[in-house]
This record gives C-alpha cells, sequence and structure tokens, in this order.
C-alpha cells in the first residue's frame, strides 16, 4: 500500500505562521494608547412643570431640554425642581440614563433633587438623602425658618470602565434674600456629612445655591470644596446662570464644587432655540479628572 503524502506543513512555514498570529495579537499594543477620560459633570435646575408658565412650560421645553442633555453628554447630572413626570420623559427620550431620588416631602409627587447618570458608564454603589434640618432624617423636615424642605440626594457612584469612585451630592437651598442664615446652616451640615465619608474617594456638590459666590454660604463649602468654575483653566459661555427664560442671566448661583479632582474646563450651557430656552437657569458642566490622569492624559497624547 503506497504512503500517503505527509500534509503537515513544514517547520518553517509553522514558524512563521506564529509569528505573524503573535504579531497581529500585538498591534492594539503599539498603538497609541487611550487618554483616560475626563468625569462629565453637570448641575441643572429643569424649572417645575406649571400651566403659569404659558409657552415656556414643560410640554414646550421637555425635547430642547432632552437635546441639551444628549449634547452635553454629562456622566452624571444633578438637577434642581425636578418632577417625577419630567424625570420620566427625559429618560423616556435619553435611554441610556437612568434617575433616582425621593421628593423633598419624602414620597414622589413634589420636587426632587434628581440624579441622573449614564448607566453604561457609571453603577450605583449606594444612595441614600437627608434634610436640611435639625432632623436630617426626617422626610420633610423644616427648620431655621424657610418655608419648604430643603434636602440632599447622593450616591456613590464607580465608573463600569475602570472601577473608579465618587460621591455625588445635589442639592437646592432656600431662595428668599432673608434666608442666608438657612442657606448657611444647611451649607454646614452638608460639610459635616461629606466629613464622615471614606478619605480619599473624591466628592462632587452640584446644585442651586440661590446666591452668589460672595456670599457667606459659599465661603463656608469653600472651606471644604473648590468651585470648578473659577478652578478652571477653560471656561465657556456666561458666568452667571439664572436668567428667567430672558437669556440674560444675571447671578451665578448654580455652581459645581468639588473635592479631589482637578478639573480640565467647565461650561455654562445656553443652547437655546426659536427664542425659547430649556429654562430659566442655564445648566453648568464640569470635566473632571482624578489626580494623575491629566499627566496620564499628556503621556498617551505624545505617544
Amino acid at each position: 500500500m503506497p504512503t500517503l503524502p505527509d500534509r503537515r506543513r513544514p517547520q518553517g512555514a509553522r514558524t512563521r505562521r506564529a509569528w505573524w498570529i503573535a504579531l497581529l495579537l500585538a498591534l492594539p499594543l503599539c498603538g497609541h494608547a487611550a487618554a483616560p477620560q475626563p468625569l462629565r459633570v453637570m448641575t441643572f435646575n429643569v424649572r417645575l412643570p406649571v400651566e403659569a408658565d404659558g409657552v415656556n412650560r414643560w410640554e414646550n421645553r421637555k425635547a430642547l431640554m432632552a437635546r441639551v442633555v444628549a449634547e452635553a453628554d454629562p456622566d452624571v447630572f444633578g438637577t434642581q425642581e425636578l418632577h417625577r413626570e419630567q424625570g420620566d420623559d427625559l429618560v423616556a427620550r435619553l435611554p441610556r440614563y437612568a434617575w433616582f431620588g425621593r421628593d423633598r416631602r419624602g414620597g414622589q409627587d413634589d420636587e426632587h433633587m434628581g440624579v441622573f447618570y449614564r448607566s453604561d458608564r457609571l453603577r450605583v454603589v449606594e444612595s441614600g438623602d437627608f434634610w436640611l434640618s435639625d432632623t436630617p432624617g426626617v422626610p420633610g423636615s423644616i427648620s431655621w425658618g424657610h418655608p419648604y424642605p430643603r434636602m440632599v440626594t447622593w450616591a456613590l457612584f464607580e465608573r463600569i470602565g475602570d472601577g473608579r469612585r465618587f460621591y455625588l451630592f445635589n442639592t437646592h437651598l432656600p431662595y428668599r434674600d432673608e434666608d442666608e442664615d438657612a442657606r448657611e446652616r444647611g451649607a454646614k451640615l452638608i460639610l459635616q456629612r461629606l466629613r464622615a465619608l471614606p478619605a480619599g474617594v473624591p466628592v462632587v456638590l452640584t446644585g442651586d445655591f440661590n446666591t452668589t459666590p460672595a456670599s457667606a454660604t459659599h465661603a463656608t463649602l469653600a472651606t471644604m470644596l473648590h468651585d470648578a468654575w473659577t478652578d478652571a483653566p477653560e471656561q465657556e459661555g456666561p458666568a452667571a446662570t439664572f436668567h428667567g427664560f430672558t437669556g440674560k442671566p444675571d447671578r451665578r448661583i448654580d455652581w459645581i464644587l468639588q473635592r479631589g479632582f482637578e478639573v480640565e474646563r467647565a461650561r455654562t450651557l445656553t443652547l437655546h432655540e426659536d427664542g425659547r430656552w430649556p429654562s430659566d437657569h442655564f445648566p453648568v458642566a464640569a470635566a473632571l479628572r482624578w489626580p494623575g490622569q491629566r499627566s496620564a492624559a499628556r503621556a498617551a497624547a505624545s505617544r
């Protein structure tokens, strides 16, 4: 019976094939390393839905507001004056986002400090809320002479891509001129909660603070936190944020404060359409980097 020819590849061919496979597998490692992405944060007073707003009522603003969020593409953002219908409208239009939070009475029918996040980028490790009063664990509690409950909704987030963690706290302080003492007391209570957090985990505080950076409230918070707008080497848009549906802001009352990050840039977003604005406040966005990320990004860009 004749001997069948040996169909195995010659040793040299097998060696060359193994070399090409190894080279192809190594190619991704030889290219430019991806620069670490900053954390994109935003604060947005969305203006509650009331019929008295006429042409500026929610039904006429929600598509534009969703567009603002989509174009800014924040990883996470804190809202103020949010009602449940507005939160649900936004995530229906922006399905990559989820949101959570109780309302200021402890239920779901009043104003929320709703926190939105990209669920494909971040996961919630834990979350909660507390009230800015002498009894912070009591839903709907009021102290210090202002007329409405004021609260904080917070969460510990973990970034899915690299496991980095940070806390986000979101609030809305009292609005009347005579409420500065209540605002300052609320700020002190927030700082008390921040001091109890684990050391080394960065923190972001977003909110409508209803006062300017020249206030005692800002000075109180500045004992622990840094103002992203003033720290940013790059700023875009007006500093002032409240404009009352005119597009002409007169006060900077919406802030992003942080501890443990480096601020890359800050923007006040002024997108509008046919004379209509998404809210009576401009949202503010900031790009934040964990310490060491900036140098890593520069190193990646130079490769």
